[in-house]
């Protein structure tokens, strides 16, 4: 059986409270690129946040059961991990 793909965009930052603030910027309208751009801790800060296609199993397990399990175009979170603190929105899964 083929290993089911996703596509996600993220926001790492050190806090939940940070994380949370970020949340309810989203919630007023922010655009989630834009402060992916300005906040985030990972690389992917550089394209917005923007994961790309990955496959389960590829990401740490918090991370995995957010894209793989929740529902998609929104954004979840704060989700901790051992890099910090994410906001996920996934785009898409198959």
């Amino acid at each position: 059986m083929a290993k089911k793909t996703a596509s996600a965009y993220h926001i790492l930052v050190k806090t939940e409270k940070e994380a949370s603030a970020l949340k309810e910027k989203l919630k007023k309208g922010a655009n989630f690129q834009q402060l992916a751009k300005q906040n985030s801790l990972c690389p992917s800060r550089k394209k917005g946040g923007d994961l790309g296609e990955f496959s389960q199993g590829d990401m740490v397990k918090q991370f995995d059961d957010v894209v793989f399990k929740k529902p998609i175009l929104e954004v979840h979170g704060p989700v901790k991990t051992k890099f910090g603190f994410h906001l996920i929105k996934t785009v898409y899964r198959s």
